[in-house]
């Protein structure tokens, strides 16, 4: 990216617990120097981007710009509503103090009006597929979001499925679409052996007590009464536990609790609460498999992960999640509780069947790095950069 005018980056929204988007954005930034590079991110970002592989280019061009802490889902609808506003006010006088060549969100979100030319990435549009009318998220996606489409000056995604979506939801030539599929940290993500140095998981995985592993949110989409039903049909004497790891949410998480005491597995469905980044590789290298039965994923990261630890992995067979999988996992209807059943049932009881996962899901991640999604994303900004 030659140009002299900078690149800028709004990072707003990624906070202290990183999940799926700002993953993608704190990964992504590493391959975007090339040219001048503005973030314009919390005081929180630049010791996470210090420490990836590759490190922030000592020849780079990078100017941080210091944003108020107080704007991601971690404050909830308020720090959704302040992130807004900020964007909107605070976000053109920054683009034109640096005389910005292009901004380029990693989510759908820019200033409306914004004369700069924008590039904009969309991860899902799962609130309108899933909408639920009292969430400020299907307002979002349903009277803000177009409006950024209209005036972004191309879209990047995440899959075919979600460029499906954009074109059935709103409308968008295809041409202004570009898929770029995203990655993992492969020297993070990784098989980790029994007996190596490795920061212990809280709770410790106890050998004598197989687990089911999920990791992700805790909403209705994401399936998770469902596999709670799934994993109690299961037939007596196979003495596994689920484990459930993501942020409680006390809209969902509650109701799922519940669902586990009705069907006596009190003691067998375990919830985790948010579990840190350092410790998933563990949790997922031990796992019996890894499962993740989404109604609908952008993406899908925990499958991509999961994968690169070797775990096996059973999932949906809808959206991008057999993009994802390719035929390295178990694919499943995820609205038959049965088949999830079944598919749980022949993992835990078929050492081979664990084997040919874990031998293809490892096979599988190794297609997919951050270099290639960082040069696929440049190549398009490149060209829109003035």
């Amino acid at each position: 990216m030659g140009s002299s005018q900078p690149l800028v980056v709004n990072l707003a929204f990624v906070g202290q617990k990183p999940t799926g988007l700002a993953t993608y954005a704190i990964n992504l930034v590493p391959h975007l120097q090339e040219t001048a590079l503005a973030l314009l991110a919390s005081a929180s970002f630049l010791p996470r981007l210090q420490q990836l592989t590759p490190p922030p280019s000592p020849t780079s061009s990078l100017t941080y710009y210091e944003v108020p802490a107080n704007l991601t889902y971690e404050q909830g609808k308020l720090g959704h509503f302040r992130r807004m506003a900020w964007t909107q006010f605070a976000v053109p006088p920054i683009c034109r103090k640096l005389q910005a060549g292009l901004l380029f969100s990693p989510v759908p979100e820019i200033p409306l009006g914004l004369r700069c030319p924008a590039v904009v990435m969309v991860h899902d549009v799962i609130p309108l597929r899933f909408p639920r009318f009292t969430s400020p998220l299907t307002h979002y996606f349903r009277y803000y979001v177009p409006l950024v489409l209209q005036q972004a000056r191309h879209i990047l995604c995440n899959s075919q499925a979600t460029a499906q979506d954009l074109i059935d939801f709103y409308g968008v030539p295809v041409s202004k679409i570009t898929p770029i599929p995203l990655a993992h940290d492969s020297a993070h993500f990784r098989p980790v052996g029994a007996g190596e140095s490795t920061p212990e998981p809280d709770p410790e995985p106890d050998p004598e007590r197989p687990y089911f592993f999920y990791v992700g949110r805790h909403d209705p989409y994401k399936n998770l009464h469902r596999l709670i039903n799934a994993f109690a049909a299961l037939p007596q004497g196979q003495d596994h536990e689920l484990w459930i790891a993501g942020s409680a949410d006390p809209r969902f998480t509650p109701s799922l609790q519940t669902r586990a005491r009705e069907l006596g597995l009190a003691e067998r469905v375990r919830f985790l609460d948010y579990v840190a980044y350092d410790q998933l590789p563990v949790l997922l290298s031990r796992a019996l498999a890894m499962v993740y039965p989404s109604l609908w994923e952008g993406f899908g990261f925990p499958v991509l992960e999961a994968m690169a630890c070797g775990a096996p992995v059973i999932t949906s067979n809808l959206s991008s999640l057999p993009e994802v999988a390719g035929d390295a996992a178990m694919l499943i209807d995820p609205y038959s509780e049965a088949a999830l059943t079944a598919a749980m049932h022949q993992v835990a009881s078929d050492p081979q069947t664990r084997t040919q996962l874990q031998t293809a899901g490892l096979a599988r991640a190794s297609q997919f790095s951050w270099t290639k999604t960082g040069q696929a994303t440049s190549a398009v900004l490149r060209q829109f950069l003035g």
